[in-house]
């Protein structure tokens, strides 16, 4: 899949395993080995719902977000890079469709 960031901070952070490190230090094998994954990967679909990465979709006010497990609460934060996003029949998310992403943010949003 093509990768995008939503900025040029977490572009820099997520360059290289150094930047990672510093950024994310505990979570820094596993958010290297899931950026690993997302690149090799032909579309969303081929991302595993099952552990260690499980891959799932958000709700709320995280609609149309995904997410992978980093750590026990950390989380990599993205969405679909296509406009318009593309719908299956049933008018969910085609994840056999979805090939680009933007990654938005690495976060432990349970924390809080």
């Amino acid at each position: 899949m093509k990768l995008a960031f939503a900025s040029r901070k977490l572009k820099k952070q997520l360059a290289d395993e150094r930047e990672m490190t510093k950024a994310y230090g505990h979570a820094m094998p596993a958010l290297k080995r899931r950026l690993d994954l997302l690149r090799t990967v032909r579309c969303l679909a081929d991302v595993p719902q099952t552990p260690p990465p499980r891959r799932h979709e958000l709700s709320g006010k995280r609609a149309g977000q995904f997410t992978l497990d980093l750590t026990a609460n950390w989380r990599l934060i993205f969405r679909p890079d296509h406009d318009p996003v593309p719908r299956s029949s049933g008018g969910g998310i085609d994840l056999t469709a979805v090939t680009d992403i933007v990654i938005i943010e690495i976060v432990d949003y349970h924390g809080n």
